[in-house]
């Protein structure tokens, strides 16, 4: 899984600023890796850049893959754990627009 998180970290690192979406998934993606090996403050630093790169998005996968962190983040946010209760409303804010 390490591999893949870092896979991904590059995919995300070499794709132009125009491919926004494509990094955003790729970011997505490598969060989610991140959780499973139990990094939740590192998956929620990655997501959040992935966030940044949807902002202005217009995507069924980018809206599907935001539902997706909100879905894993509950359990953290739950427990009051920062980091995924201000991604959370980051989030949230991102699913308005």
């Amino acid at each position: 899984m390490r591999n893949a998180a870092e896979h991904y970290r590059r995919a995300a690192a070499c794709r132009p600023r125009a491919y926004a979406r494509i990094v955003a998934l790729d970011l997505v993606a490598e969060g989610e890796l991140l959780l499973a090996q139990g990094g939740i403050e590192q998956a929620c630093a990655t997501w959040s850049s992935a966030l940044d790169h949807m902002d202005g998005v217009a995507s069924a996968r980018a809206r599907k893959a935001v539902v997706g962190i909100r879905r894993d983040l509950v359990r953290f946010r739950t427990r009051g754990l920062r980091c995924a209760q201000q991604l959370d409303e980051y989030a949230v804010e991102l699913l308005r627009n």
